[in-house]
């Protein structure tokens, strides 16, 4: 630990919850804690936000999820809820999606350094406190919190706080430090590059956006199109600026180090394609992206909590970009997290609340850890691969198969462990029509949700000991799921009743549920 000429914090009281690292999930666990009444400091080492375009947009069920936190529209800046996606892409395989009923694919295009501006003016908007040049050096807990040592820009800092919350990345100083090991596999050697460049106007197709290469032929748009030699993707979002991207598999470069040019990024191309294809540098506003990746590997924490040490998003798994699924994952792991971290520190959690962010979460890791290798072994060179692709594609015509997929893709494909056996407990709660808010409008708040559609209204009163953490609200549908729906900050259903399900033995299920996820009631 830091010795007697450290500096303490500006406020020498305990912080609720220290947060390593100021990306999308670290800024938006501070968004969930701080609606939970709890008081996060986030801590990062940059002394700046960072501009590299790290992610494109985000893909799934987090879409959603950014609606029931009124953040959707502030990426968007119209009032329209999330619609599903028409189409999307597995392994360089299109899927259409438009069939399917329901879709759970949902995309949102927003570069990530404009996700992070967001989620960091929300941050403020709640009064998180976002200490920027502080880099972690060490940790010690005890039964009641975490000491931390940390490099701050006038020196050495040491802070209190009751819990610890690691989002600093695949390269986790927290996770590190915690003692926490981090199984996987080493990379196949897949070269990434991608670059905003500027392509022969005349290539592109004004019709399908499809980019025509003289020598080679047609290139669909915005789709991984893979070849015996690579894969080549070409989207044009910002005319002024076209993102151009390649995967090469075999050895990296020899100086890794040494910055992606365009003549590289035009050489990979060639060596894709077979023809060559010119670039010329964007005529768009900056930052524009040149950026060289080898593949890392895949890995999979072995715990997600060390005592009163947890880690989320990237410092928890690390696997291929490949379908935008890294978003996705940490966003609703520090969603799952906020709130049981919120209840804990509020008094009211029921044993072993905190203990199901592990249990949870770490399943959607292992789906993620698999399908992320099954997409790059897909799109790998070699006729042996091309015959599996040829028979992938058979059984992707299959509607059912199309619908595991997109599940997969979702997150959705795995279903939470709860005691109501209703078909809607354990999943996202679905968007339905209501006779007033949307279900996403009640979710705001990120408190749990009673929502009772019955006609005479009698599981409200049910909920009545629960009032200090439950938000309990009436409405009737049209096409309601269920007679009621009990919804937890994240968005999950933890118990919902049949129709026919008489008030006694509904009333007594619901109370159980609510016992059982968010405590014991205030009074009878």
């Amino acid at each position: 630990m830091p010795n007697d000429t450290a500096n303490d914090t500006a406020n020498d009281a305990v912080i609720d919850v220290a947060v390593i690292g100021a990306g999308p999930n670290g800024l938006l666990l501070a968004c969930e804690l701080a609606l939970a009444g709890v008081r996060p400091v986030v801590f990062e080492k940059l002394a700046e936000p960072g501009e590299a375009q790290r992610a494109n947009g985000v893909v799934g069920q987090v879409v959603r999820l950014l609606d029931h936190r009124g953040l959707h529209q502030r990426i968007t800046g119209g009032d329209q809820p999330p619609a599903p996606a028409p189409g999307f892409m597995f392994a360089a395989f299109p899927l259409d999606l438009a069939e399917l009923d329901p879709n759970p694919v949902h995309l949102l295009t927003v570069p990530q350094p404009r996700l992070e501006a967001l989620l960091a003016e929300r941050a403020a908007e709640l009064g998180v406190e976002v200490r920027r040049g502080h880099e972690l050096r060490g940790l010690r807990q005890d039964p009641d919190g975490v000491d931390l040592e940390l490099d701050g820009p006038d020196g050495a800092v040491r802070v209190r706080a009751r819990y610890l919350v690691g989002c600093d990345g695949g390269h986790s100083t927290v996770r590190r430090l915690a003692g926490i090991t981090f199984p996987g596999v080493p990379g196949p050697g897949v070269v990434s590059r991608a670059a905003h460049a500027t392509l022969p106007p005349e290539w592109i197709d004004p019709e399908s956006g499809e980019l025509v290469v003289p020598g080679h032929g047609r290139v669909p748009y915005f789709r991984f199109y893979r070849t015996e030699q690579g894969v080549f993707i070409f989207a044009s979002p910002d005319p002024k600026r076209p993102l151009i991207s390649t995967l090469e598999w075999g050895e990296p470069p020899a100086d890794p180090e040494l910055p992606l040019t365009l003549e590289e990024m035009s050489a990979s191309i060639e060596r894709v394609l077979g023809a060559p294809v010119p670039l010329t540098p964007p005529t768009g506003p900056g930052p524009h992206l040149l950026r060289r990746h080898v593949n890392g590997n895949t890995r999979l924490a072995d715990r997600y909590r060390e005592g009163r040490v947890l880690i989320a998003g990237d410092a928890a798994h690390v696997h291929s970009a490949v379908g935008g699924p890294g978003l996705n994952l940490g966003m609703q792991d520090v969603a799952n997290l906020g709130w049981k971290l919120a209840a804990d520190l509020r008094g009211w959690a029921p044993p072993g609340l905190l203990d199901t962010y592990q249990s949870e979460r770490y399943p959607l890791g292992e789906r993620v850890y698999l399908h992320s290798q099954a997409q790059l072994a897909l799109m790998a060179p070699g006729p042996e691969v091309t015959a599996l692709r040829a028979l992938f594609g058979e059984l992707l015509a299959a509607p059912e198969n199309t619908r595991r997929i997109a599940d997969l893709i979702a997150g959705s494909d795995v279903r939470y462990p709860v005691a109501c056996p209703h078909p809607l407990a354990g999943r996202f709660a679905p968007e339905f029509p209501l006779d007033g808010p949307r279900l996403a409008e009640l979710m705001h708040r990120a408190r749990p949700l009673l929502l009772d559609l019955t006609p005479d209204q009698w599981f409200l009163p049910v909920a009545r000991g629960w009032r200090d953490r439950v938000t309990a609200h009436a409405a009737t549908s049209s096409a309601a799921p269920a007679a009621a729906l009990l919804v937890r900050p994240d968005g999950y259903v933890a118990w919902a009743a049949d129709p026919e399900e008489d008030a006694d033995t509904g009333g007594k299920a619901l109370r159980a549920a609510l016992t059982d996820w968010f405590g014991e009631p205030v009074d009878g």
